[in-house]
C-alpha cells in the first residue's frame, strides 16, 4: 500500500468509526490571536460571555472581554480610538454615533470579511431596519448585537383596583401616578423612570421631548431644546417624577429603574422594550403577568419624529486593531443566530437582533406577554430618536446636564434648556 493508498484509507475508516480527523492550522487560521473587546453591561452581553468558551474552541480565539456601564462606555471608547492606542478589537455602541466614529476614521467597513466567514454571518436574518442602521454608503460598518424600543409599562392589577383605565396619554400616565401615589400613601411609587444625568436620562426625556412635537434639532441643524415644547416636555417630566416617583429617581439609570419595577414598587414605568423580559422572568420578578404594555403617547398633533426609539447597539471593528479579519470574525459569531438562540436560554434577552430567534417558539413562550406591543414599537420607532450627528456625544451630555438640573430645581425648565442649546451649538459649530 502506498502513501496515498494509507492516507485515503485512514480517513474512510476515521469516517466509518464516527471519529473526525484532528484539527488543522487550517481548520483554525486564528488559533493563538488575542482580540479585546469593550462592551457595555446588557443581557446579551451576559450571555456573549458566558459562550466565549464556545468561540475559543470554534476558532482558536482568545477573546478579553470589557464590560463597563452604558453611561461611561462612549467617553471611555472615544479617549481609546482618539489617541490610537489600539488597544481594542471590536468595541460596542449605539449607531448615533456612527457619523462620528466615521469622521474621524475609527471604525472600518466589514464587508470583505464578512465575505470570508457566510458560515457566521447571515445578512437576511438580522431583523432589516436593525442591520441597515449600520450601512453607510453601501457599505457594512457594523453587527447590531441588541435592538430595542420603548413602551410604557403599568401594573394592571393596580390600575383595575384603583378604577384606572391603560394609559394612552401623558396626561393619563400623570393622573394615574398621582392616584396611586396617593391612594397607597407612596408606599407604591406612581412612577418610575430613569433620571440619572447623560445618556440614561436623556434616552427616557426624549420620549417627552418628541411627544410634546420637540426635538433636538432643527431642520438648519441647530439645537432647538428650548421651544415651547421642549420647554413643556421637560416641565411634564419633572413634575411627573418629583410629584409621584421614587426617593433618588434623580439618581436612576436602567438597572435601578427597572428592578425597582419589577420588585412591584411602582404603578408605571416608561423604558426600553427590554425590560419586559425582566417583568416576566419568574426568577427574578414579583409582577410576572400582571403588567401591561402600551405605546409611549404622542401628545402633538404635528410631532417631528416618533416618540418610541428605535436604539440599535452594534458591535464594530477598530481601524487600529492589528487582526481585523478575526475581529470580525468575532462579531459575526456574536450576532450570529445559534447564539442568539442561545442567548435567551441564559439571561433575560428579548433584544435579539436575529428574526430566526424572534420568531421562534422560545421567544413567544418566554416573551409572549410583551411580544406584539415591542414589534410594535419597534416598526414605529424613530431612528432619529437621538440625534446622530458628529457630536452627538456633546449633545447628549449637555442635554442630561438640562434635565438634571430642571430635575433638581436648580434651573427652570426654560433656562435649563436654553443653557443646553448654547453649550451644543458651540460644540456643532452653529
Amino acid at each position: 500500500m502506498n502513501r496515498r493508498e494509507f492516507l485515503a484509507t485512514t480517513a474512510a475508516a476515521a469516517m466509518l468509526s464516527g471519529l473526525s480527523a484532528p484539527a488543522t492550522a487550517q481548520d483554525k487560521p486564528f488559533d493563538g490571536v488575542q482580540l479585546s473587546v469593550l462592551m457595555e453591561g446588557h443581557p446579551t452581553t451576559d450571555a456573549i460571555q458566558k459562550m466565549l468558551p464556545e468561540f475559543k474552541t470554534l476558532t482558536g480565539i482568545d477573546v478579553a472581554l470589557e464590560v463597563v456601564p452604558e453611561q461611561d462606555i462612549t467617553a471611555k471608547m472615544l479617549l481609546e480610538l482618539s489617541s490610537k492606542s489600539g488597544r481594542y478589537d471590536v468595541v460596542q455602541n449605539n449607531i448615533i454615533y456612527i457619523p462620528g466614529f466615521l469622521k474621524n476614521g475609527y471604525i472600518v467597513p466589514l464587508d470583505q470579511n464578512l465575505a470570508k466567514h457566510t458560515d457566521q454571518f447571515d445578512k437576511a436574518d438580522f431583523v432589516p431596519g436593525y442591520f441597515n442602521t449600520n450601512v453607510v454608503d453601501g457599505k457594512v460598518y457594523g453587527l447590531p448585537v441588541y435592538g430595542e424600543s420603548t413602551f410604557v409599562m403599568y401594573r394592571k392589577d393596580l390600575f383595575e383596583q384603583h378604577g384606572l383605565s391603560e394609559p394612552k396619554t401623558f396626561d393619563d400616565i400623570e393622573n394615574a401616578a398621582k392616584t396611586i401615589s396617593d391612594k397607597t400613601n407612596k408606599e407604591i411609587a406612581g412612577i418610575t423612570m430613569r433620571g440619572q444625568q447623560g445618556i440614561q436620562g436623556v434616552y427616557v426625556w426624549a420620549a417627552y421631548l418628541w411627544g410634546f412635537g420637540g426635538s433636538f434639532l432643527d431642520d438648519s441643524g441647530k439645537s432647538a431644546l428650548a421651544t415651547p415644547e421642549g420647554t413643556a416636555a421637560l416641565e411634564a417630566f419633572t413634575r411627573v417624577l418629583n410629584s409621584y416617583g421614587p426617593v433618588g429617581v434623580a439618581n436612576f439609570g436602567w438597572e435601578e429603574n427597572r428592578l425597582l419595577f419589577q420588585q412591584g414598587k411602582a404603578a408605571i414605568t416608561l423604558d426600553a422594550t427590554v425590560n419586559g423580559a425582566y417583568n416576566e422572568d419568574p426568577a427574578a420578578s414579583s409582577v410576572v403577568g400582571k403588567i401591561g404594555y402600551v405605546p409611549v403617547p404622542m401628545k402633538s398633533s404635528s410631532p417631528k419624529g416618533g416618540s418610541s426609539s428605535l436604539a440599535v447597539h452594534s458591535l464594530y471593528v477598530t481601524a487600529d486593531s492589528q487582526n481585523q479579519e478575526a475581529a470580525t470574525l468575532f462579531a459575526a459569531w456574536a450576532t450570529a443566530k445559534e447564539q442568539q438562540v442561545k442567548s435567551m436560554e441564559t439571561d433575560p434577552n428579548s433584544g435579539v437582533t436575529s428574526l430566526t430567534a424572534l420568531n421562534g417558539k422560545s421567544f413567544g413562550k418566554r416573551y409572549g406577554a410583551f411580544k406584539d406591543a415591542m414589534i410594535a414599537a419597534i416598526n414605529q420607532g424613530n431612528p432619529q430618536y437621538l440625534p446622530t450627528i458628529e457630536q452627538a456625544n456633546e449633545v447628549i451630555n449637555n442635554t442630561g446636564i438640562a434635565v438634571s438640573k430642571a430635575l433638581a430645581g436648580t434651573a427652570s425648565a426654560a433656562d435649563a434648556l436654553k443653557e443646553a442649546d448654547e453649550a451644543n451649538n458651540a460644540a456643532i459649530g452653529r
